[in-house]
């Protein structure tokens, strides 16, 4: 019998999967990400250029976004 922890996990991973597939639909895949962060430089994983249109890595994005809630 699955625990809770099991089934969060689950929970987890067909909520990643559900964003990741909203992401890729959103039409960014046809134009290719930077290999470099516009804002650091810090050079971009391929896994997150594989989303195509990223210009940021996840810290710069991070911060980004939290400076357009405010």
């Amino acid at each position: 019998m699955a625990d809770i922890t099991d089934r969060a996990s689950q929970l987890e991973e067909q909520q990643r999967n559900r964003a990741l597939a909203a992401q890729q639909a959103r039409g960014h895949a046809n134009v290719p990400g930077a290999k470099y962060c516009q804002e650091c430089a810090v050079r971009i994983p391929p896994a997150r250029r594989a989303f195509g249109g990223i210009t940021r890595c996840i810290d710069c994005q991070s911060l980004q976004e939290m400076r357009e809630r405010r």
